[in-house]
């Protein structure tokens, strides 16, 4: 399994993957637009054919915090190491970055904890991460759960 940064040619696939998931309710959908706005973020893991079967972006809202979004990973490979192999490349990118957390707000605590990062309330987290909850149709009820990752940097 191979995570690589996305390409223009993978964002109508993972545009398709994290609005299913967002269909059911277990994800925030995203934006045509808001992939293509932050390409740059994207990691995806590609089948043999070039689809894309895996995607999660760590998104950069200050010097010292990232978040992960839109980590989706196709029903028929739930449990394949693909999400885990996408946390620990983001994880990598902040460490690379010198940025010392990560944070998510999520459905899926238990996987997060898997990966190791611990929960926190969400009003531990800056008033700048709000920026986009201000479009979700969510706001201001916001069920999701905020959790944290510090990154050993400099290493």
């Amino acid at each position: 399994m191979k995570v690589e940064k996305a390409t223009i040619n993978d964002v109508k696939k993972m545009h398709e993957l994290v609005n299913r998931f967002a269909g059911k309710g277990e994800m925030l959908p995203r934006a045509l637009s808001e992939i293509y706005e932050n390409l740059r973020d994207y990691f995806v893991i590609r089948d043999s054919g070039g689809g894309v079967m895996a995607c999660g972006a760590l998104h950069i809202s200050w010097a010292d915090l990232a978040e992960v979004k839109a980590l989706a990973v196709d029903e028929t490979r739930h449990k394949s190491g693909m999400g885990a192999a996408l946390i620990k490349a983001c994880v990598e990118e902040a460490r690379s970055l010198g940025i010392p957390r990560i944070f998510c707000l999520t459905y899926k605590a238990g996987f997060f904890q898997r990966q190791g990062f611990k929960l926190v309330e969400k009003t531990e987290l800056p008033r700048k991460i709000w920026a986009e909850c201000y479009s979700c149709p969510k706001f201001p009820d916001c069920d999701e759960v905020a959790l944290v990752l510090d990154v050993p940097v400099g290493q």
